[in-house]
């Protein structure tokens, strides 16, 4: 209901005007607060010299994207580029051969850059899931499956296994765990979609041609088998009116996004800010909303912008790869709430989903949420904070089931059907407002610390209460229905493509 109703232009601009002063605000507050610790002792580690010219220094506290654009932005440049000129030169002469192409480069990729042993360890479990997918049992595809990623996971197997790899460079744990971890999803998929085949199975060939695509194999997504499968497969490979300008498009405001990101870190230390407890806790209540909703959305950019190029290089290759995750700014329910849309599709089809069906029986969601995380922790490691991470958001999930089922009762149910539509769409926004917060509450635990998420909430809903807490909230309000209004216009938008299509 909420999707299809109209809110009067004039209210629409009210929310506008409020979430953007409240945005400035609080921007303010990072801003001065980041300016003024810029010569910390205690962010020594986190901040390193920047534009000298401008007098300001970088944030430097995210391990990822510093690697990317220091220590392997030029393999990613050789290597993917490498890719992109035999894929090009593969689908002109035989189109039909490109998937061999593609593993031939990807075996020799992951050849030179981790060697034989590492090599060998892939292959190895391979095999392994490849043997237990010919027996044709889900079951046991799973249980395979879940052990062989606990291997990657858990000690002292974990260490056992990279113990063989003996080179040493800065980035051999990020490649080793990253495509071993990456390997076993892939793995899981093709043995399961192996069991649903009605008459044979794939081959072992289909498999290593599956893994060793080179774009995927480091750091994902995760592409179904079956999807993959499908599309390399075909040999007319043609595009869409406007895919290529649309592929140009997409890889420039990537680029800009990485430059925007650059200078983002020269004015706002949201990374290193919330490593000081004593200096954080001194910032306003707006400033501290702020801080922690910035660390989430700079998360989805750093996801939107490695997975993007990803894509972008998939996409050449004539591939639908998963998109990018959507962004936690217009998110309000824990359902959409992934940053690997890869691994999000992934649990889906083969947990969730599964487990699940229709996701309206309070018990039938209860199970299948609780093994969906039980696989999410194993896959991120487990540890206490991935512990408290997946029980908070596990509850979150079940509790918007819960509070919708009770809702629908008498005499909920009847009391909405007597107010306007407009009316039921305010009311329901107030209580998205709360999810919000839940979500950004939830997730700064494993963005930052559990200090941190505690700091956060003890300042929002206790200390600041009532005038930060209600204060926030109803600016939160304004910005759900913001994302409220864009969901009315992308149905509209829907709608007439559908008639379109009928007449």
């Amino acid at each position: 209901m909420g999707v299809k109703t109209m809110l009067p232009s004039y209210e629409l601009g009210f929310y506008a005007l409020t979430v953007t002063c409240a945005v400035l605000y609080s921007g303010s507050g990072i801003f001065e607060a980041s300016r003024d610790s810029m010569n910390r002792k205690a962010f020594r580690d986190g901040i390193k010299p920047g534009w000298h010219y401008f007098g300001r220094k970088m944030d430097v506290a995210d391990f990822e994207w510093v690697m990317w654009f220091t220590s392997f932005r030029n393999v990613i440049i050789f290597a993917l580029s490498g890719h992109v000129l035999f894929g090009k030169i593969c689908s002109m002469i035989v189109p039909q051969h490109r998937a061999v192409v593609y593993m031939v480069y990807g075996v020799l990729a992951v050849l030179g850059s981790m060697g034989l042993v590492y090599l060998m360890i892939i292959l190895s479990h391979c095999l392994v899931l490849y043997s237990v997918a010919l027996a044709k049992q889900k079951w046991l595809c799973y249980v395979a499956g879940l052990c062989c990623l606990a291997t990657f996971k858990v000690e002292p197997f974990s260490s056992w296994q990279s113990g063989f790899v003996t080179r040493a460079f800065d980035l051999q744990d990020v490649l080793f765990y990253g495509g071993s971890c990456f390997t076993i999803m892939r793995c899981m998929s093709f043995a399961l979609e192996s069991s649903e085949k009605k008459e044979g199975i794939y081959s072992i060939f289909d498999l290593l041609k599956y893994n060793f695509y080179l774009p995927f194999f480091f750091f994902g997504p995760v592409m179904t088998f079956d999807q993959f499968h499908a599309q390399v497969s075909t040999r007319e490979l043609t595009r869409k009116d406007d895919e290529m300008r649309n592929i140009r498009v997409h890889a420039l405001l990537h680029a800009g996004a990485i430059i925007a990101v650059d200078i983002f870190f020269h004015f706002f230390y949201i990374l290193t800010l919330p490593s000081d407890l004593k200096f954080v806790n001194r910032l306003s209540d707006w400033s501290l909303a702020g801080l922690a909703y910035s660390n989430l959305v700079y998360d989805w950019v750093k996801a939107a912008v490695m997975f993007g190029v990803i894509n972008t290089i998939a996409r050449l290759d004539h591939l639908d790869p998963p998109q990018p995750p959507k962004c936690i700014t217009m998110l309000y329910v824990f359902a959409e709430t992934h940053f690997d849309r890869g691994i999000n599709d992934w649990l889906c089809k083969y947990v969730y989903d599964h487990l699940g069906e229709n996701h309206d029986n309070i018990m039938k969601e209860l199970i299948a949420t609780i093994a969906t995380f039980a696989v999410t922790t194993l896959w991120l490691g487990p540890c206490e904070i991935v512990y408290i991470w997946s029980i908070f958001n596990c509850f979150g999930l079940n509790f918007e089931l819960w509070v919708q089922k009770f809702f629908q009762q008498e005499p909920f149910a009847k009391l909405e059907a007597k107010m306007s539509a407009a009316m039921s769409r305010r009311i329901r926004a107030v209580f998205g407002a709360a999810n919000f917060w839940a979500i950004v509450l939830y997730n700064i635990l494993a963005l930052n610390s559990l200090e941190f998420a505690l700091l956060v909430t003890n300042r929002l809903l206790l200390t600041g209460f009532p005038v930060s807490t209600l204060s926030i909230w109803f600016i939160t309000y304004c910005g759900v229905q913001l994302i409220k209004e864009r969901e009315h216009m992308l149905a509209i938008e829907e709608e007439k493509s559908d008639k379109a299509k009928v007449e």
